[in-house]
């Protein structure tokens, strides 16, 4: 067997590790860590490195996404069920029985456009309301939870999904070399490898808007929140094995199964829930609440139903529904804001990024994207891909005298300001923040005794082609979640490696 490209370049640097740089040459002090106010505060717009390093990472990839490249789309409708008024006065929540068109792109993340649809990854959940105050997407995955809570690591962690640079072949050690090094990534790894890490279909899964949002009242008064949906459909999974034979005989089971059922009349649903917690709870919670890589226990802040989304339509058209269909944690609406989680504060600015760079300036004017039930009415015009009126001989400068449009006073009151103090420093959360108390929740409370062999067998099958170093960095984090855990992947790799002798 040939030498690991890695060990090669290892030994090519004659005087040791070099200094990391931004693109300009400017060394960097900090690559872990984005600039942030406090220690939970908003990352800066001032942050060069995180600009820098997340602008490259929105162009890689042409014309298909980076991340999300595969997936499936359909269309429908969410109908409030329950009042939530006291939370949110977003106006898609206004009232019980209220209907709002809506679509729906599912995916697989790692993988290219070509990829099986069985593969082990989390999977996009991605919901495009069209909402009478404009666009709501609610962009999250099927796991509650997320590898990193830093975005500045978002492009690391995604090469190491992708390709080796050499060889371009998946590669074992360019993953686990990353899970070891950041043991943040171990409560999501553990999903990952777990029963849900290959869902059956897109139906069958819950989806989950993952970060922590603020809901905001009419009287202005503000909660942090959780979104979660719940399919109506039950959990499905795929055993390794079905898994392996439908990635070689029907790489897109899962498209095709979602677009069979709803021309079949078979149309699925999922119950929207969200989780609150006031700004009280929050200061004195015992985990960030803004921390992507950890959830708010159900115990302490129950589900609260909101409402029903069905999909009832496949796309007319594949490229021009789904694969140009653009989302953005950035599209919200009054009544719904953003909280200080870092990861979301990044895809805040890299989603919007990378859709003007892959379908072009004017990307919301595509009809899939547009929010038609509102008026567009800005200060932005011209760009390529300009097929509208482009607002015709309106004034494209603020202020001025001749009746442009003006800011609405009732968005203004529902953005109050949020207090925010403390040093501006790239906090590195990677070892001062406890990576591994709800993993061990996760191992123990959650996974019975067949899971968690299910899980051992999924982990080791794939970390026993990793070299052996970070195999053995591996196993010691997860032994910070359960000795026995790392007991049984010892056993279980020491076995596989015997076998392959």
């Amino acid at each position: 067997m040939s030498e690991h490209p890695l060990n090669i370049f290892k030994k090519q640097q004659k005087n040791g590790t070099g200094t990391a740089t931004l693109a300009s040459g400017a060394p960097i002090g900090v690559k872990t860590a984005t600039q942030t106010v406090g220690e939970r505060g908003p990352v800066l717009l001032q942050d060069v490195n995180f600009i820098d390093e997340m602008s490259h990472f929105d162009r890689e990839r042409i014309p298909e996404r980076v991340v999300h490249a595969k997936g499936a789309g359909a269309f429908g409708h969410f109908e409030v069920t329950h009042d939530i008024t006291k939370y949110s006065a977003a106006k898609i929540f206004e009232k019980v029985g209220k209907r709002t068109p809506v679509a729906v792109r599912f995916s697989t993340v790692g993988g290219e456009s070509g990829s099986a649809d069985t593969a082990r990854d989390p999977r996009g959940f991605a919901v495009k309301m069209y909402t009478d105050d404009g666009i709501w997407d609610l962009v999250g995955n099927n796991t509650p939870i997320f590898f990193i809570r830093d975005p500045i690591l978002f492009p690391s962690f995604i090469h190491t999904q992708k390709r080796n640079p050499q060889t371009h072949l998946k590669d074992p050690d360019m993953f686990w070399d990353f899970i070891s090094l950041r043991p943040e990534t171990t409560h999501q790894t553990m999903f990952l490898f777990a029963d849900r890490g290959i869902p059956d279909g897109f139906r069958f899964m819950n989806g989950y808007g993952s970060h922590t949002f603020k809901l905001v009242n009419a009287k202005g008064e503000e909660v942090f929140c959780k979104f979660h949906w719940k399919t109506s459909q039950g959990i499905k999974n795929l055993e390794v094995s079905r898994a392996d034979q439908l990635a070689g005989d029907d790489p897109d089971y899962s498209i095709r199964d979602l677009f069979d059922s709803i021309a079949n009349g078979n149309f699925p649903s999922w119950i929207l829930n969200i989780q609150v917690m006031t700004f009280e709870e929050a200061e004195k919670f015992k985990y960030n609440p803004f921390d992507v890589t950890k959830v708010w226990s159900q115990k302490e802040f129950p589900l609260i139903p909101v409402g029903k989304m069905t999909l009832d339509r496949n796309p007319n058209n594949y490229f021009a529904e789904v694969e140009q269909i653009a989302f953005s944690p950035a599209h919200l609406v009054p009544g719904i804001e953003a909280s200080p989680d870092k990861m979301l504060q990044g895809r805040l600015f890299s989603y919007t990024d990378t859709h003007r760079h892959r379908l072009g300036a004017n990307y919301m004017q595509l009809p899939v994207n547009c929010p038609y039930r509102v008026s567009v009415k800005n200060y932005q015009r011209d760009g390529p891909m300009t097929f509208n009126e482009n607002q015709g001989n309106t004034p494209n400068y603020y202020p001025n005298s001749f009746e442009g449009p003006e800011p609405a006073q009732r968005t203004r009151d529902l953005q109050p300001p949020l207090k925010v103090c403390g040093n501006v420093y790239r906090f590195d959360s990677g070892k001062s923040e406890d990576n591994f108390s709800q993993a061990t929740i996760f191992w123990n409370n959650v996974l019975d005794d067949a899971a968690k062999k299910r899980l051992v067998s999924n982990i080791s099958g794939h970390l026993v082609n990793a070299q052996g170093f970070i195999q053995e960095r591996t196993i010691s984090n997860f032994a910070q979640v359960s000795a026995d855990f790392a007991k049984m992947l010892t056993e279980a790799i020491n076995l596989k490696k015997t076998a392959k002798m």
